[in-house]
């Protein structure tokens, strides 16, 4: 499966940022791709107004979600936005869509407040694991931005089948935090055994540095800090023979992280 990595800085205008979004669905189109994959936060932003995500939030019946579901045919869409939760705050939710329908629902589970940020101020964190889904034979799993800091959730969707892990984000610029997404990413993939796509956003607040680390923990794949289209075909068999020389799930000495059907706390 090929995939396309759609790397932009997200506007304050969710219009515009339809728009851009459209123009990636052609362009993963033209490329062959079966999978886009967006940053997260891709409906709309405002680096001098940190509320604007709430205030622009929208149902998954809105204009921007009806749009990119009608986007989706023969074409998987991945992305994360902001949905009302009725209570004053939001879920940062994750989608994949496909052929007009919503495959793969997440709400973001671990909340960025770390760093001199507090997300749950206006974000409700959610309560459910993130799936595993097949694509054609390839099966993804999803986590959304500072997930990726916490290995259980990785490990738990690695011993759920994962091959390929989805990890769109909006990571904020500061000392040493392109180190911090590189290393992350790359931990994950290694000691899963398994393909990590990074998804960034880029602009003044987020630092882009999308990429590719294979099973391997290899970056095969990179951009920098500019709007950009990265691609990368997903070989299966680089899966099997990382497994086959790295048998790391299958050494372990542990329970799984999560047991089957337990919910976070």
């Amino acid at each position: 499966m090929r995939i396309v990595i759609g790397q932009f800085a997200v506007a304050r205008s969710w219009e515009d940022n339809l728009a851009r979004c459209l123009d990636l669905v052609e362009k993963a189109r033209a490329r062959g791709a079966g999978m886009l994959v967006l940053p997260e936060g891709v409906l709309a932003r405002d680096p001098q107004d940190p509320d604007h995500v709430l205030s622009t939030a929208q149902s998954e019946t809105g204009p921007f979600m009806t749009a990119l579901l009608h986007a989706s045919k023969a074409l998987a869409i991945v992305f994360c936005v902001n949905v009302p939760d009725g209570a004053g705050r939001f879920f940062n939710t994750l989608y994949c869509l496909r052929d007009g329908e919503i495959t793969v629902r997440y709400r973001k589970l671990h909340l960025y407040d770390a760093f001199s940020m507090q997300e749950s101020r206006l974000i409700a964190p959610g309560n459910s694991l993130p799936p595993v889904y097949d694509f054609g034979g390839v099966r993804c799993g999803f986590l959304t931005c500072y997930d990726v800091r916490f290995p259980e959730i990785a490990r738990h969707l690695a011993v759920s089948g994962a091959e390929v892990l989805i990890v769109p984000a909006a990571w904020l610029r500061g000392p040493g935090k392109e180190r911090h997404w590189e290393v992350m990413l790359a931990a994950r993939a290694l000691e899963n055994t398994c393909y990590v796509i990074g998804a960034g956003e880029c602009g003044s607040q987020n630092i882009g540095h999308s990429m590719v680390i294979d099973p391997l923990g290899t970056v095969i794949a990179a951009a920098g800090i500019e709007e950009t289209a990265l691609e990368v075909d997903i070989d299966l068999g680089r899966v099997a023979r990382a497994k086959a020389v790295l048998p790391v799930l299958a050494n372990r000495r542990f329970a799984d992280p999560v047991l089957s059907g337990s919910e976070p706390r």
